[in-house]
C-alpha cells in the first residue's frame, strides 16, 4: 500500500471547490466531509458559536424571499405550529426533561441578576440542553453533567428571583449531576419506566375523544394549523385538516389518512409533523415527534427528479429476489429544500429525509424525499488540516476523494432516499409493517439498505445515461467513503464498547460485513493510524449485493432472528484499541467539531386590525439563547 506523501499536503478554500452541504443524520460523514476539506473565507460564517465539540450553525432560506404574500403567511403559521409541538420531545427523552429545562431557563433568562461566574456556565451547560434535547447526548446517548454545583444552581435561582424553583433543584439533583444516575439513553428498551400504551393526543372539543399526553402542546400546534390552513390550497388544506384530526385522536387509522394526503401534495411551502423520529421515545411505544417547514428549490430538484421518474428501472435491477421486487413503483416527489423550522427530535444534522414509512402507503400513494444541500455544517470550514489523507490508502484515493467529494456526496443522499427507502416489498403474508416483527433493530436495517442500494446503484450504467455522474471515479469515492466511516465515526464514541446510534451501527454492519465476509476492505496501521481502504471495487460491489439482498429478505419476511445476528455480529460492538486511536488522533489535531445544532430563522409577521396576516419578514437571529427564550415563552408558567 502506497503512502509516501505528508498529511499536511492539499490545503483549498471550500468554498471556491463548491462544497455541496451535507445533512444527515450521521454527523461521522460531516465530521469526514470536513476532514476532507480546509478552512474556507466567508464575509460571516454560518458558525455562530461553538461549545466543546458542539457548533451552532445558522440556518437560512434564501428561498422564502421567492414566495407569495399567501406562501409566506402559510410559512409563518407553520413555523408556529412547529415551534408550538417543541416541548414534546423532551417530555419523550426523559421524565426530567421538563422540569430541568424549566429550572436552566429561569436562570439563562435572568441574565443581568445572577453571578457572571455562574451564569456562564449554566448557559453553556443549557447551550447543550437545548442542542440535544435533554441532558444526553443525541449521537452517543451518553449523558453529560453540568460544570456548576447544585449549590450554585440554587445560588443562581435565589438571585435570578426565582426562589420557589429551589427545592426543585433537590428533587432534580440526580438527574442533573449524579453521573451514575441513568447514564445513557440507548436504542431498545428504556431505563425509565414506560406509561403503558399511553398516546399523545389533545382531544376534541365535543368530548369524545379524551386528552392524553401533551395535549396542551398538541392543542396549541392545532390553533396555528388551523389558521395555516386559510393560507393553503385546497389540496394542502385537506393534508392540514387531516394532521389537525390526527393530533386530536391519536389514531392510527387517522395518520395513514394524512401521510397518503401528504404525500401526493407537492407545494412550494411543504413541512413534516408527528412522531416520525427516532425510537428513542423512554415513556411510551412511540418514535419522537418531529417537525420542519421548508420551501422548494426548484432549480436544485432536477437530479432528484431524473432518479425518482426512473425509479421502476432501479427496482428491477435491485440484487435481491424477484419475489421483493415491486413491479408498480409509483414515482416519489423529491425536492431540495431550505428550512425555516426544524424543531422537536429533527436535526441540522439531517441531509435527507423520506416519508411515509408505511410500505403499504407508499407502494399505493407513493412519498416524498426532501434533500437539505443548503444549510451544511460541512460549509464551515472549520478544520484546519487535510485529514483525508491521515486515512487513505494513497495519494491518487486521497486525491480522488477530494476531487468527486462533492458529487458523491449529493448522489449518495439522493440514491438513499429515493431508490433506497422506496425499494422492495414485503411478503404479502405478513399481518404488519416490517419494524412490527424487526422491533428495536428495524431501524439499523432500514438506514443499512438505504446505504446499500445507493452503493449499489452508483455504478449502474443507467446514471451514466441519464447524465447523472460523470464518472467511474465518483462510485469509487463513493465506495472509500463508505469504507472510512466505520473508523472516523469511532470518535464520536469515546467511551464504551457498543455503538448507540443506529445510524453508526449501520454503517459499521456494511463496513465491517464487507471487510469480514468478502476482503475486499482492508486496513492497515500507518503512523499509529488505521487506515482503512477499498481493495477491491469489483468485489465490494459484489459483496454489497450480496448484504443487500439479504437484508431485503429480511425485511420482507420479518426474520428478527437473523437482523438481530447480523448486527450484533457486524454493528453493535466497538474495537476499543481502534476507537481509541482514532480518538487519540483527532485529539492531537484541530478536530472538528463532532455534533451541530441550527439556529432557525425568526419568520416576523405583521397583522390587520383583524389578524389577517399583511406581511412576513425573515430575520437570521445568531443567537441560540434569544430563540430557545422566545420558543418557551409560547407557554409561559402559570
Amino acid at each position: 500500500m502506497a503512502t509516501g506523501f505528508s498529511p499536511g499536503e492539499n490545503r483549498n478554500s471550500l468554498a471556491s471547490r463548491g462544497l455541496a452541504i451535507s445533512r444527515s443524520w450521521n454527523p461521522s460523514l460531516l465530521a469526514l466531509v470536513l476532514l476532507l476539506s480546509a478552512p474556507s473565507i466567508w464575509a460571516e460564517s454560518p458558525v455562530v458559536e461553538r461549545v466543546g465539540a458542539t457548533s451552532f450553525i445558522q440556518i437560512e432560506a434564501d428561498s422564502f424571499n421567492k414566495l407569495t404574500p399567501k406562501q409566506k403567511a402559510l410559512a409563518y403559521w407553520l413555523n408556529q405550529s412547529a415551534i408550538a409541538v417543541n416541548p414534546i420531545i423532551y417530555d419523550q427523552l426523559s421524565r426530567f426533561g421538563l422540569r430541568q429545562k424549566r429550572l436552566l431557563e429561569a436562570v439563562v433568562s435572568n441574565k443581568p441578576k445572577v453571578d457572571p461566574a455562574i451564569y456562564a456556565r449554566v448557559v453553556d451547560f443549557t447551550k447543550l440542553f437545548w442542542a440535544n434535547r435533554g441532558n444526553h447526548e443525541a449521537t452517543t446517548a451518553r449523558k453529560f453533567l453540568p460544570q456548576f454545583s447544585a449549590n450554585e444552581l440554587k445560588q443562581a435561582l435565589d438571585q435570578a428571583g426565582r426562589k420557589d424553583l429551589i427545592p426543585e433543584t433537590d428533587s432534580l439533583a440526580p438527574s442533573l449531576f449524579d453521573p451514575a444516575f441513568e447514564p445513557l439513553l440507548a436504542p431498545g428498551p428504556a431505563p425509565n419506566e414506560k406509561r403503558g400504551k399511553a398516546g399523545y393526543r389533545a382531544g376534541t372539543s365535543d368530548g369524545k375523544v379524551a386528552l392524553d399526553l401533551d395535549a396542551e402542546y398538541l392543542s396549541k400546534a392545532i390553533r396555528f394549523l388551523e389558521k395555516a390552513r386559510a393560507y393553503a390550497e385546497p389540496a394542502q388544506a385537506k393534508v392540514l385538516s387531516d394532521l389537525i384530526r390526527y393530533y386530536q385522536t391519536g389514531q392510527r387509522q387517522d395518520w395513514i389518512q394524512f401521510e397518503a394526503d401528504w404525500a401526493q401534495d407537492d407545494e412550494p411551502v411543504d413541512f413534516a409533523s408527528g412522531f416520525i423520529g427516532r425510537d428513542r421515545d423512554l415513556r411510551a411505544p412511540m418514535e419522537t415527534l418531529q417537525s420542519f417547514v421548508c420551501i422548494a428549490d426548484r432549480d436544485g430538484s432536477e437530479v432528484a427528479a431524473k432518479v425518482a421518474a426512473n425509479a421502476q428501472y432501479f427496482e428491477n435491477h435491485a440484487p435481491w429476489d424477484t419475489r421483493y421486487k415491486r413491479r408498480d413503483v409509483k414515482a416519489p416527489i423529491v425536492k431540495t429544500v431550505e428550512t425555516t423550522a426544524e424543531t422537536g427530535d429533527f436535526a441540522v444534522n439531517t441531509m435527507s429525509f423520506s416519508l411515509p414509512k408505511e410500505d403499504g402507503v407508499r407502494s399505493r400513494y407513493g412519498s416524498k424525499s426532501f434533500l437539505f444541500f443548503d444549510e451544511a455544517p460541512a460549509s464551515t470550514g472549520v478544520v484546519d488540516f487535510a485529514g483525508i489523507y491521515d486515512f487513505s490508502a494513497s495519494r491518487r484515493d486521497a486525491d480522488r476523494d477530494k476531487k468527486y467529494r462533492s458529487e458523491q456526496e449529493r448522489l449518495m443522499a439522493i440514491l438513499h432516499e429515493v431508490v433506497g427507502h422506496g425499494s422492495g416489498k414485503t411478503n404479502p403474508a405478513l399481518a404488519n409493517e416490517p419494524a412490527f416483527y424487526l422491533k428495536e433493530y428495524f431501524p439499523v436495517l432500514e438506514e443499512a439498505r438505504a446505504d446499500l442500494m445507493a452503493l449499489w446503484t452508483v455504478f449502474d450504467p443507467k446514471l451514466k445515461e441519464l447524465g447523472l455522474v460523470s464518472s467511474d471515479e465518483v462510485g469509487k469515492a463513493m465506495y472509500d467513503i463508505a469504507a472510512l466511516q466505520m473508523t472516523v465515526q469511532l470518535r464520536l464514541f469515546p467511551q464504551g464498547d457498543t455503538l448507540a446510534d443506529n445510524r453508526a451501527r449501520a454503517r459499521q454492519l456494511t463496513a465491517r460485513y464487507l471487510m469480514e465476509e468478502t476482503g475486499a476492505i482492508g486496513i492497515e496501521e500507518r503512523n499509529n493510524v488505521p487506515a482503512v481502504y477499498v481493495k477491491d471495487y469489483a468485489k465490494m460491489r459484489k459483496g454489497i449485493g450480496m448484504l443487500l439482498a439479504e437484508l431485503m429478505r429480511i425485511k420482507a419476511e420479518g426474520d428478527y432472528a437473523a437482523i438481530k445476528a447480523l448486527t450484533d455480529k457486524y454493528g453493535l460492538h466497538i474495537d476499543p484499541k481502534l476507537r481509541d486511536q482514532m480518538v487519540d488522533h483527532f485529539r492531537k489535531l484541530r478536530s472538528p467539531a463532532t455534533y451541530f445544532a441550527g439556529i432557525n430563522p425568526d419568520l416576523i409577521a405583521q397583522f390587520d386590525s383583524a389578524g389577517a396576516v399583511v406581511k412576513v419578514d425573515i430575520d437570521y437571529p445568531r443567537d441560540i439563547v434569544k430563540q430557545q427564550l422566545s420558543y418557551s415563552a409560547m407557554y409561559p408558567e402559570r
